[in-house]
């Protein structure tokens, strides 16, 4: 399942960078893609696990820019 969120308070692109990094590496991911210019994170995974993966994305934008956070 591929599903495109707004992220607000994205304040740089190497934060964007360290975001994407950081969910490619939960369990589950099969994409991810952080885009500081249309402040846009667009994520691909397993459909069954989808709401457990966007609360551990969540956590790891906070960890990396604690003002950042995902629009649902």
């Amino acid at each position: 399942m591929k599903k495109i969120f707004r992220l607000e308070e994205l304040d740089c692109a190497n934060c964007a960078a360290k975001m994407e990094t950081a969910i490619s590496k939960i369990e589950g991911v099969e994409a991810v893609t952080v885009s500081f210019m249309s402040q846009k994170l667009t994520i691909t995974a397993d459909e069954n696990n989808f709401e457990k993966i966007l609360k551990l994305a969540s956590k790891a934008i906070k960890k990396i820019e604690p003002d950042c956070r995902i629009i649902v």
